[in-house]
């Protein structure tokens, strides 16, 4: 069972970068629903959505797949068959829970689940691409290929789901999603202290973008048509279609 995320409820001199280690691993699925508003909804949901898209005989890819969430979720929802769910993150500590949880599954298709940098996976022959907060973390120059190679390798009427959060231009709209954002997460019952001090461990390591350059990457690396289909204050999921 998670843990209560308390990692940054007490004072840091100087939060460090932060990093997807053992203590965080303990405390993910706590973090990450606390903290991305409707997270709890858009996993099921990605597994509704590969109903549509999946094919048999066909890979599904879970790139940056951390706990396996939207593997497991996706796991259950499909009934086509010789369907393999390829689960990639480049976490040791992530990657060996993933395993435990998968393990403990007893859905039928198959997970394989892998310690890589999705940087260097190679996509075959997928109906669906899922990168749920996980392009973010990428340097902004590694985004670009790493799309192409998921069209590339991607049947052509496959999908591409990308959750992010996104910066927005207009300074007075930044301001007011960050502050609806914080908001929610207090109501969650983050103290300013553990917003403050995680918003300053994340702000070398997690780069959000403006909407439009996710759109204008999509088409660039070669899908045809992308649709958000959910979103709250900053937290978009798009869905694109080869």
């Amino acid at each position: 069972m998670s843990k209560q995320d308390d990692l940054y409820s007490k004072p840091l001199e100087k939060p460090a970068d932060f990093r997807f280690d053992e203590r965080v691993v303990q405390v993910f699925p706590d973090m990450i629903n606390r903290s991305v508003p409707g997270y709890a909804l858009i996993v099921p949901m990605i597994g509704l959505l590969a109903r549509r898209f999946v094919t048999p005989g066909s890979r599904v890819y879970d790139l940056g797949c951390s706990l396996g969430a939207c593997s497991l979720a996706i796991r259950r929802a499909l009934s086509v068959e010789d369907v393999e769910i390829m689960a990639v993150d480049k976490s040791a500590a992530m990657v060996s829970r993933c395993q435990e949880l998968i393990s403990a599954d007893d859905a039928a298709i198959p997970v394989r689940v892998f310690e890589q940098d999705i940087t260097d996976t190679e996509i075959q022959n997928a109906s669906l691409v899922v990168l749920n907060f996980t392009l973010q973390f990428l340097t902004p120059e590694k985004r670009t290929a790493l799309l192409k190679k998921a069209c590339r390798g991607m049947q052509t009427g496959g999908a591409l789901v990308l959750s992010e959060k996104v910066h927005f231009e207009d300074e007075r709209k930044q301001e007011l999603m960050t502050q609806w954002h914080h908001d929610f997460k207090k109501t969650q019952g983050y103290s300013d202290l553990e917003i403050a001090q995680k918003r300053n461990a994340l702000e070398n390591i997690m780069i959000p973008e403006a909407l439009e350059s996710h759109y204008d990457r999509l088409s660039s690396a070669g899908f045809r048509e992308a649709h958000n289909w959910y979103r709250c204050f900053n937290f978009y999921s798009i869905i694109a279609i080869k």
